[in-house]
């Protein structure tokens, strides 16, 4: 009988077999349960181990829920929303998403995932949306900033959608 030698993931926490995605870091190996979350602790690592005497925000249990609220020019039909649900579903990190006539609004955790690991997933649909679809989502995400100020001015109360979970 093999026994696997199970190491905790920092990002997700999940126990995994060493060797999963490793990497070194400081003299010590750490072994993850994907690309995602090695790719988030190679960026950030002291998010996850912190400093001598200084726990991380990880290591608190804390979470950092982000928000990206997305209007594009027309509705998005079923068969587009329904792909993106799905792509984006299992990412970890990924908390909320909610497609409202010609908004998409995606809340997920900034510890676990990045808005570049979200564009990238959204990407990685490209073979079944058309490239117009892509090209709308991608500008959205590229103008979200200037948009997010806008549409705040637009809601008629200080709570929006997004700090409504």
């Amino acid at each position: 009988m093999k026994i696997e030698n199970k190491v905790r993931d920092p990002v997700c926490e999940m126990d995994v077999s060493s060797g999963n995605y490793d990497s070194n870091y400081l003299g010590v190996d750490y072994s993850f349960c994907s690309k995602q979350c090695h790719d988030r602790f190679v960026t950030n690592p002291h998010l996850y181990i912190g400093k001598p005497g200084h726990p991380s925000p990880k290591q608190l249990g804390q979470s950092v829920i982000k928000c990206r609220t997305m209007k594009l020019d027309r509705a998005i039909p079923e068969d587009i929303s329904e792909k993106l649900d799905t792509a984006l579903s299992t990412m970890m990190g990924i908390r909320d998403i909610t497609f409202e006539d010609n908004v998409i609004r995606i809340t997920y955790d900034l510890l676990e995932a990045t808005v570049e690991q979200i564009e990238d997933e959204i990407l990685k649909t490209d073979k079944s949306l058309s490239l117009s679809w892509m090209e709308k989502i991608r500008s959205a995400f590229i103008h979200y900033v200037e948009e997010t100020e806008i549409m705040n001015l637009e809601e008629d109360t200080p709570d929006n959608h997004c700090n409504k979970l």
